[in-house]
């Protein structure tokens, strides 16, 4: 009831910002000659409905009930798409239909090759509501890029993410299901003022590369009362390249009441070169993720990240707990190991200072974790407060300095709680034990 009541009140929000922004008109996509029976393909009457939308000045283009078939397709701007109980856009399953060029798919070289299901560029005041579901199909792709990392480990093979946006102001993405995404669900790439609240994001725990959400150089991002069970990260703030006129390329991002099933955890990076700042993850519960509170680059793929708080998290059976990683992808499994040697500095070398982790509690199934910079780059200023954990090994903790606990409770099955190389650790706790 209390969900039903909030999607009740945001669509009422929503309807009353459409009619300020000058035009409430709803363009119905069957209007258009949509006819929502999963058979025919909509594309064209649905791309009819958003380009007339987009034209008049904005306003709702409806979806009832019905699924609706859909190749690519593209917003417009002050337009605010709404997906009613019952509503699915689903993705077709001709590979073809989302290259731009026509071919065999796996011969694609890039990402940048495919299309995605929905996107807009260069737009404000976008809106994605209601209690429908976009569907991304994603079964036709796994099978193939599950292959292809089995062969290469962590190797992305390239194809269509399910929702995109680029350079877009104001946008709210309220209550949906996004589901079954090729690749990744939701990326939003140099927008800023973003809303991502109530939102459902679904995929096997075992299809390769599907994140959830992936704020990717964005700057006033708030993510709220999501539930992402998915076969990658379950979010990932990313900042890939430096952003003209920005000092970060993500900046004040906050996470909070958020629960996370299977999936890869709370991430920052691997991308971190534009920088990274001012990030919250708060009241937000991990279950059975590989990863829970994590922060991942390596050398080359690096930047400035600084200023990141966790606080009240509960995480269970994740493996491992915490993951602050210089060393992407050894950041899981106990596979860092300290024989590395220190490398010049460069504009691409990660930098981890001033991260708070704060009231936070759980399991393991693996090592509590890891808190590893590079020789070369310490990490800095890392505190961990009112912290209760265990796991089968400690929380390593390599290449840091200015690390300070108060009250961290670390239990490990075997050896020590806490194993430290090269570190600077203040308030060891005389109460961290093993059985």
């Amino acid at each position: 009831m209390k969900q039903t009541f909030i999607a009740s009140l945001c669509l009422l929000c929503l309807a009353s910002a459409a009619a300020g922004s000058g035009s409430s008109k709803v363009y119905d996509v069957r209007a258009f000659g949509a006819k929502g029976d999963g058979q025919t393909l909509d594309t064209a009457a649905i791309q009819r409905a958003l380009s007339e939308c987009a034209e008049a000045g904005g306003g709702v283009v409806q979806l009832s009930a019905g699924t609706y078939l859909s190749q690519p397709l593209t917003l417009g701007n002050k337009t605010t798409l709404l997906l009613e109980r019952g509503a699915t856009l689903l993705a077709s399953s001709d590979h073809k239909h989302f290259m731009k060029r026509p071919g065999d798919w796996l011969q694609a070289k890039s990402n940048s090759d495919f299309i995605p299901l929905l996107s807009g560029k260069d737009l404000t005041d976008i809106t994605i509501t209601g209690q429908g579901t976009i569907d991304g199909n994603g079964g036709v792709w796994w099978e193939e890029a599950e292959k292809a990392r089995q062969k290469v480990s962590g190797y992305t093979l390239p194809r269509p993410n399910l929702f995109t946006l680029q350079r877009c102001r104001n946008v709210k993405v309220s209550g949906i299901t996004l589901q079954n995404s090729p690749k990744f669900h939701f990326v939003p790439t140099e927008c800023e003022d973003v809303l991502v609240d109530g939102v459902t994001v679904l995929a096997p725990e075992g299809a390769a590369n599907t994140d959830g959400i992936d704020p990717s150089n964005c700057r006033n991002v708030t993510i709220t009362r999501c539930f992402i069970d998915v076969g990658d990260d379950n979010i990932a703030i990313k900042s890939g390249a430096k952003v003209e006129g920005w000092e970060f390329g993500c900046d004040n991002i906050t996470v909070t009441d958020c629960t996370f099933k299977h999936g890869h955890g709370m991430s920052i990076g691997s991308e971190t070169v534009g920088g990274v700042r001012n990030v919250l993850v708060k009241n937000c519960t991990f279950e059975d993720t590989d990863n829970g509170l994590r922060i991942k680059s390596r050398r080359g793929r690096g930047g400035q990240v600084e200023d990141i708080t966790y606080t009240d998290c509960t995480l269970k059976n994740c493996h491992p707990a915490i993951s602050i990683m210089g060393y992407y992808q050894n950041s899981t499994h106990g596979k860092f190991t300290n024989d590395d040697t220190a490398q010049p500095v460069s504009e691409t070398t990660p930098r981890f200072r001033r991260i708070t982790i704060k009231n936070v509690s759980g399991n393991s199934t693996r090592e509590v974790g890891l808190i590893v910079g590079l020789p070369e780059s310490l990490a800095e200023a890392v505190v961990l407060e009112n912290v209760t954990l265990s796991g089968k090994e400690g929380l390593i903790i390599a290449n840091a300095k200015g690390v300070t606990l108060k009250n961290v409770n670390l239990t490990a099955e075997k050896g020590e709680p806490f194993v430290l190389h090269n570190a600077q650790v203040t308030g060891l706790p005389g109460s961290a034990t093993k059985p």
